[in-house]
């Protein structure tokens, strides 16, 4: 096993960047940047040990700038949708940056996927540690929020990510990896044959502006109901409200738990034609299906390839968006003296 550190140009601020490379026995192959602690690219084997990079991205640190789709990156300090930008805490109303839109998505204007993150090798593990002291009042949110994210490449073919986080004042807190994934490559077009399976039985309904009514809805006799493989393009543009409200695929799945907190079993993605896959476990109560509707086709990728719609599908480990607004769903609130620690595994085969 192995990890290399160099530098990476700088990104659309003008700020330098590093790149990580951590790599295993297998040739499985990741590479990290310090810009937004972004995942730039991940080569596994296919079924006949052919390598290929499964995650869409781009080939500088300056081409992720705010029109890119958040390829790769961490997303916080509180990962998808806040309701109007602003909620309520302790008594106390805070309004966040919206950046123009109608909500707050995945941290505002300049969310932790934008900034520069302090990136070191820990001695001794085939890991990068990725560490960003958020201000108090940055984007609106209150309290000084420090949080440290350890990539780690494993023998068994597993990116595990943990992530750590501290604050000074009570704040919402919920973070969560963006990468897009292609099995076949991340240039090889639409990830409609991708058979996917979410351990759920419930999903989160949203209104025309992608936040949640508050109320968890069952899964069966629906689109959404991937407790069984399911092609993803078999019903993707079925004739149904939310699939309309989504644009397809862009739900919150409340996963199946024993216990809150748990390691368990999320979702996995089986491509037919390369014969790669992938299993996700984690400890959070929800998973964001997303697959990639918003992309037009002109987005140019690595290589110079243009990425079409539905190129690439994300499994967003996470809390439910908008709960700061929503106190039915699962607790959000990062406080003082307490120390918020998630865990999410993906094994590639």
């Amino acid at each position: 096993m192995s990890v290399e550190k160099k530098e990476f140009g700088e990104n659309q601020f003008g700020e330098s960047v590093q790149l990580f490379t951590l790599t295993n026995k297998n040739g499985m192959k990741i590479r990290v940047m310090t810009h937004g602690g972004t995942v730039v690219s991940l080569e596994i084997p296919d079924r006949n040990g052919t390598m290929a990079d499964i995650v869409l991205g781009h080939d500088t640190a300056a081409e992720y700038v705010n029109e890119t789709p958040y390829f790769g990156c961490a997303a916080g300090r509180y990962a998808n949708r806040i309701r109007g930008g602003r909620f309520t805490l302790d008594g106390k109303k805070h309004i966040l940056n919206k950046a123009g839109g109608e909500h707050v998505l995945h941290g505002g204007a300049r969310g932790f996927d934008k900034v520069v993150w302090t990136g070191e090798i820990p001695a001794g593990d085939n890991a990068v540690r990725m560490t960003y002291v958020s201000a108090d009042g940055e984007e609106g949110f209150p309290g000084e929020v420090k949080t440290v994210m350890t990539y780690t490449v494993t023998e068994a073919d597993e990116l595990i990510i943990d992530y750590v986080a501290e604050t000074t004042k009570a704040t919402p807190f919920n973070i969560t990896n963006h990468s897009y994934f292609n099995l076949s490559g991340h240039d090889a077009g639409n990830i409609g044959k991708h058979l996917v399976t979410i351990n759920a039985d419930r999903f989160l309904p949203i209104d025309n502006t992608s936040i949640p009514y508050g109320t968890e809805a069952s899964v069966v006799g629906t689109p959404f109901d991937f407790r069984t493989p399911h092609a993803i393009g078999e019903r993707i543009d079925a004739e149904y409200e939310q699939i309309r409200f989504g644009c397809g695929y862009d739900h919150n799945f409340c996963l199946n738990k024993h216990a809150a907190g748990e390691l368990s079993f999320a979702a996995r993605a089986e491509d037919p034609v390369s014969g790669r896959m992938v299993e996700v476990y984690t400890t959070e109560p929800g998973v964001q299906f997303y697959t990639g509707n918003v992309i037009s086709g002109t987005l140019k990728g690595k290589g110079g390839c243009r990425y079409v719609r539905r190129g690439g599908f994300c499994f967003e480990t996470q809390h439910y968006p908008d709960s700061p607004n929503q106190p039915q769903f699962p607790d959000t609130i990062l406080r003082p003296g307490r120390t918020f620690q998630s865990k999410t595994v993906y094994q590639f085969r």
